[in-house]
């Protein structure tokens, strides 16, 4: 396991030692898993942008002009915007 010493601002670590407190874990273990959430949840993002670098828009719209014209079912219905004068 390895030590990093972190500043962070008072404000943070109050709040950071309240949530520790609620939730009845050191804050060690408090702020470990929000460094662990937050680099998991940097990493699917990662992912997503690698995903989508190599989408094909051409494709997908090809897909989606495949698919038969329908009524939208009760409730999924589109709200128009309302139009509104810029005066």
């Amino acid at each position: 396991m390895s030590t990093y010493p972190l500043r962070i601002a008072d404000h943070v670590m109050e709040e950071a030692k309240r949530a520790a407190a609620e939730d009845n874990v050191s804050l060690n273990q408090l702020l470990s898993a929000f460094i662990a959430d937050g680099i998991g949840h940097r990493r699917a993002i990662m992912s997503l942008k690698k995903r989508a670098e190599r989408g094909d828009v051409s494709a997908a719209l090809a897909i989606l002009d495949g698919v038969p014209d329908s009524e939208p079912d009760a409730g999924d219905e589109l709200v128009a915007a309302k139009k509104t004068s810029g005066k």
